[in-house]
């Protein structure tokens, strides 16, 4: 693999209002050596451009469900390892894993960490149905909160996740009753209903939300936090206690780590929101923690 080579990917629909900095992106990797811009239409597109680098460096520009598109594509095809570090530059709205990994948020400088970081080993957790999360994945209160969130970002930006979690713990009905175990270990039975369950690699979600304080993308294990917040009342302490990350020494939120994480639901059904993208309902599910699968130049 080359280093000073560099294959730039980025969402053809990304929009004339990044063309600025992906234009200043690729001007600084080509001080360090020679780059190719690509800039896929689909996913076929971006399948073919990881795949087919050449040995060069693959550079990811945009956010983290442009990081998780990519890596589903790696995984699938068995390929996290062969298509070599990968450079991260975040043009994203929330860009939480390049926050866990330390990376800068401005384009530029990200582009210069891709020429002068270090790889470094990083974790998938992957569900039952081969589906990856490269930051986190919740169940309950957090699915509800991306899709208000969404509607809420043309005016708060990367402010929209806490209030959207306020405004969806308004409304988020009596909680889930969902039983959560962490490496066979029950951490929730689904006795009491629960409001929020958060799986991390990375620790923050929406813009720099910590729901999953002191998660560590290289330790080879999840972090879990489940909330029981499910009052009014808690509801609202549990979604101001998210935005200063101290939700976690509530009474009602319990936290645990390990490599394999059971959810099913007692009653009823869930969705699970991946890196930001929801899935269809579903009643159960099981995630495992694949370390150093897959490597990205940090700082």
């Amino acid at each position: 693999m080359s280093e000073n080579e560099y294959l730039a990917v980025v969402n053809a629909g990304a929009g004339s209002a990044r063309a600025e900095a992906v234009a200043a992106v690729v001007g600084e990797l080509g001080r360090a050596g020679d780059v190719e811009l690509r800039r896929t239409g689909g996913l076929d597109d971006l399948r073919e451009a990881l795949l087919g680098a050449d040995g060069r460096r693959v550079v990811v520009l945009g956010g983290d469900g442009s990081l998780h598109a990519a890596l589903q594509l790696l995984w699938t095809a068995g390929a996290t390892r062969d298509v070599g570090p990968l450079g991260i530059v975040p043009l994203g709205t929330g860009n939480d894993l390049a926050r866990s990994l330390r990376l800068p948020l401005d384009p530029v400088a990200a582009a210069r960490v891709v020429t002068t970081g270090r790889p470094r080993g990083l974790e998938l957790l992957v569900d039952s149905r081969e589906r990856i999360t490269v930051n986190t994945v919740h169940v309950g209160i957090g699915a509800s909160a991306t899709a208000k969130a969404q509607r809420l970002k043309p005016a708060l930006k990367a402010g929209a996740y806490p209030v959207g979690a306020v405004w969806a713990g308004l409304s988020a009905g009596k909680g889930f009753r969902l039983r959560v175990e962490v490496d066979g270990e029950v951490l929730a039975s689904g006795r009491d209903p629960v409001l929020m369950v958060g799986i991390g690699i990375g620790g923050t979600i929406g813009g720099g939300a910590p729901l999953v304080p002191g998660a560590d993308p290289h330790d080879g294990v999840a972090d879990v936090v489940v909330s029981t917040s499910t009052g009014p009342l808690a509801r609202l302490g549990f979604a101001a206690g998210l935005r200063r990350g101290v939700h976690v020494e509530r009474q009602d939120v319990a936290t645990a780590t390990g490599k394999v994480v059971e959810v099913r639901a007692l009653s009823g059904d869930f969705r699970l929101n991946s890196d930001g993208e929801v899935s269809d309902p579903q009643t159960a599910e099981r995630f495992e923690m694949h370390a150093d699968v897959w490597q990205a130049v940090c700082p």
